[in-house]
C-alpha cells in the first residue's frame, strides 16, 4: 500500500485494534514521507501480517493531534490498541525492525 488514507478511522477503532499494528502518519505529497517509505518498508518486510495503516495527517485531523503527531512520517506502534513504541523520520530499516519488534 503505497498511498495515505485520506478518510482516517476514529480513535475508538484505533484503540480497540487487536493484536499489533502501526500507524503511519504522513502524506503522499511529503518529501520526508516519500524518502523513508524505502526504509519502512525494509523495516517491516519481515512482518508481513503486521497490520499498517497509512494516515493522512495535518491540520484539523483529529487523529493524528490524539496521537501528538508533530512531524512526518511518525510511526506509532501498537499492540491491542496501546502505544508500545513511536519513530519519528525513521533515518534506517534497523529503526523500524527494532520498534516492530516490541509489538510482535
Amino acid at each position: 500500500m503505497n498511498s495515505f488514507y485520506e478518510a482516517e478511522p476514529p480513535r475508538s477503532d484505533i484503540d480497540s485494534l487487536p493484536g499489533a499494528a502501526v500507524i503511519e502518519f504522513g502524506t503522499s505529497w511529503c518529501g520526508y514521507c516519500q524518502a523513508a517509505q524505502p526504509v519502512i518498508a525494509a523495516g517491516l518486510a519481515d512482518r508481513p501480517g503486521l497490520k499498517h495503516l497509512k494516515v493522512e495527517d495535518g491540520k484539523g485531523r483529529p487523529l493524528g493531534r490524539s496521537f501528538q503527531v508533530k512531524l512526518w512520517p511518525t510511526l506509532i506502534f501498537l499492540h491491542d490498541g496501546k502505544e508500545i513504541a513511536r519513530l519519528v523520520r525513521p533515518a534506517s530499516a534497523t529503526q523500524v525492525r527494532e520498534a516492530a519488534s516490541q509489538i510482535a
